[in-house]
């Protein structure tokens, strides 16, 4: 099927990636991993590579390397998971009411793959009062959006190849 591309503000590909494509990427998870990108589920907090990075840098979707986090952003919530103020392009991730375990929470997963990222909450600090609480094993973190590895590219060549 022929999609037609959609690009972000930020200049990125937000086409869906879906079925075999999304397969061929997932093939290079590991169980957490796909436990948590693929299945939803959520890693232990205070165990996650990420909590503690301050490198400056941008935090990508292990599934797909869209940017969606930039390290500026990020701040210590003391809830055990990366968090963040806002995201590196309102279009690079997506909001989805979630009732499960009982509750009213925001899933928020990736614009592009509809991987699971974490939750969004309404009580960060000023001035966005926002906090997007990660998983680490969602996200890779590189020190510039020129290292992020083009795996949509390497996926579609796959196709023709």
């Amino acid at each position: 099927m022929n999609q037609t591309s959609t690009m972000s503000a930020s200049g990125h590909d937000l086409t869906p990636i879906r079925g075999a494509d999304r397969d061929r990427l997932a093939a290079e998870l590991s169980d957490e991993e796909r436990h948590i990108l693929l299945d939803h589920g959520t890693e232990r907090p205070f165990c996650g590579t990420l909590l503690n990075n301050k490198s400056d840098g941008l935090y990508a979707c292990r599934l797909c390397g869209l940017p969606l986090f930039r390290s500026a952003s990020k701040f210590e919530s003391g809830t055990g998971w990366p968090s963040f103020t806002e995201t590196a392009d309102p279009g690079h991730v997506r909001h989805i009411e979630d009732s499960s375990l009982g509750m009213a929470r925001t899933e928020i997963r990736c614009g592009r793959c509809d991987a699971h990222l974490g939750h969004f909450f309404p009580d960060g600090p000023p001035p966005s009062g926002q906090r997007y609480c990660l998983n680490s094993a969602a996200m890779e973190f590189y020190q510039s959006e020129a290292d992020i590895p083009d795996r949509i590219a390497a996926v579609r060549s796959a196709q023709i190849g």
